[in-house]
């Protein structure tokens, strides 16, 4: 039987627009949805009317008139369309467009997605699967207040070339978090605790913790025999105040551990020097920047 190692990573605040460079699903009502809304428009506009110059009169004697008008004009069967577009969700999605899945452009209230990639892995140097696909998310109000006054003033293109900038955004205490959502059917938990050995373990040596066993270990055991992840299932490792690694698995949190070490460690997976994914280092990398901006 082959056994399946892939280095995995890792990974919530107010909201802000954030421009994404992927396939963003767009939602549309049907032609009897804005219809009706026309309609209701339109009727509320009459009655208005019909209100107004009849109260004039009389609007004692009136008043059943129009209340009658109003409730036959707003009953149910008229209500339900107009419901569905007043609490349609703003937010568009974005989707990975190999897989279909599809990530949320707001976490948390304020997390914002920068931009999402896919994990893949060769087995036995012959077939190459994807296993997962990822989203990196930052919080915007944290990156303007811890790195406005130092970068603020300086363009995205000068940004991207700053290793200064680079090495503040990875090790800072900003709450950011890597998004897994799992596209290979066959991925057990186990496969995912050996991954996060591997990969989180030689980046842990990388940064200079050639004896950090027990850190690692306390990571990897969160990931429990118990815990099943079918394809869909969502893994969320978020780096929280303090340099708290939190992680959650299908919105459940299964552990938090403090460690400035841990959480640059799998930050490094993503948008470090040698990342799952190339292509969405760079669209996360020019996002970040990007949201230092908002006065340019």
């Amino acid at each position: 039987m082959v056994s399946l190692r892939f280095p995995f990573l890792f990974s919530q605040p107010k909201k802000h627009p954030n421009g994404i460079s992927r396939t963003i699903t767009s939602r549309s009502f049907p032609a009897t949805t804005t219809t009706v809304a026309c309609a209701l428009a339109a009727g509320a506009a009459a009655f208005a009317g019909i209100a107004a110059t009849r109260n004039s009169k009389n609007p004692k004697q009136d008043n059943p008139f129009i209340q009658n008008a109003l409730n036959l004009l707003f009953s149910n069967h008229l209500l339900a369309p107009w419901a569905s577009l007043s609490l349609a969700d703003p937010s568009p999605s974005v989707v990975e467009t190999k897989t279909g899945a599809a990530f949320p452009s707001v976490i948390f209230e304020s997390r914002r997605l920068l931009g999402i990639g896919l994990r893949k892995k060769v087995i036995l140097g012959l077939k190459n699967i994807d296993v997962y696909a990822f989203g990196v998310y930052a919080d915007v109000d944290e990156v303007r207040k811890v790195l406005s006054e130092k970068y603020g003033k300086l363009s995205v293109s000068e940004l991207k070339e700053s290793k200064e900038f680079k090495e503040d955004f990875m090790g800072g205490d900003i709450g950011m978090t890597v998004r897994l959502q799992i596209v290979y059917s066959k991925l057990s938990i186990r496969s995912v605790r050996s991954a996060f050995e591997e990969s989180v373990g030689s980046r842990l040596q990388k940064f200079g913790e050639p004896n950090s066993k027990e850190l690692l270990q306390r990571f990897t055991s969160q990931f429990k025999d118990e815990y099943k992840i079918p394809r869909g299932s969502v893994i969320e490792l978020s780096r929280e105040q303090g340099h708290v690694l939190r992680t959650t698995i299908d919105g459940k949190e299964v552990g938090s551990i403090q460690s400035k070490l841990l959480c640059r460690s799998i930050l490094d997976l993503y948008i470090g020097e040698d990342p799952f994914d190339k292509g969405a280092k760079e669209d996360i990398e020019s996002k970040f920047a990007s949201l230092l901006q908002v006065d340019h």
